[in-house]
């Protein structure tokens, strides 16, 4: 029997904590709660969990330190983080994707979406590889066995939706993608999010890119394509969705 995943719930009131809990353990999954902010890197630096549920307004630290500091850390990098919290605007969604987030949900929220969101971005974070795993485009490697991804030799710190947009956009061989198309393969059927999402993380990954970060193309009105070339921006009309 395969062993449990488990969910690290960083919130502090601490009756939601519970009941997040109580409805992840009943679907298979092992927690442990952190109702403060230190507390919650503790954790991580002893046991990295396989997912993080993190709420934005803590005490002691912010959800938003949190989330800077698990990316920039090697040992948490790739972890998976959701966010839970009772920020709802258009911007502070798109502040949490941009630090990093996998997914945003807001409060209050069903307990059977929040499973249901778990237990998709788990299953993007284990995706079988296929055999040829090596992708390259000029200075750019992607390694979809390690799940690592390299520019000019030097590894970069993506999370899973960054990674998983840089290989779709290298798999692709040149062609453009849609932005519904790029929310699909990053994303996963049937998670709905906004075109701006796609846009904030292809901006995240370029200035991860550096220089080699204008190989990513935005083909305006379309979607996203990669190059070989440097070079700017294009007005294209020509994509696939595939």
């Amino acid at each position: 029997m395969a062993s449990r995943k488990h969910i690290l719930i960083v919130e502090d009131e601490r009756d939601l904590a519970d009941l997040i809990a109580y409805n992840l353990e009943k679907a298979g999954y092992a927690t442990i709660v952190a109702n403060a902010g230190r507390r919650a890197l503790e954790v991580v630096e002893q046991t990295p969990p396989d997912l993080i549920i993190l709420d934005l307004m803590l005490p002691e630290l912010s959800g938003t330190e949190i989330a800077t500091r698990l990316r920039a850390a090697p040992r948490s990098a790739s972890i998976p983080i959701i966010m839970l919290t009772a920020k709802t605007s258009e911007a502070e969604q798109l502040t949490g994707l941009a630090l990093g987030a996998d997914d945003y949900i807001t409060k209050p929220c069903s307990m059977k979406v929040l499973v249901a969101r778990v237990a998709a971005v788990l299953r993007r974070s284990e995706s079988t590889p296929k055999p040829d795993s090596a992708l390259r485009l000029g200075p750019i490697t992607v390694d979809l066995t390690t799940h690592e991804a390299q520019v000019n030799a030097q590894t970069l710190k993506l999370t899973l939706t960054e990674f998983r947009l840089l290989a779709s956009l290298l798999q692709a061989g040149g062609r453009v993608l849609s932005r519904a198309a790029l929310m699909s393969k990053a994303m996963g059927p049937g998670v709905t999010v906004t075109e701006r999402t796609i846009d904030v993380h292809i901006t995240a990954i370029r200035k991860k890119l550096g220089p080699a970060g204008s190989m990513i193309r935005t083909v305006r009105g379309v979607g996203y394509r990669a190059t070989a070339e440097l070079g700017a921006d294009e007005d294209v009309a020509e994509y696939s969705d595939a």
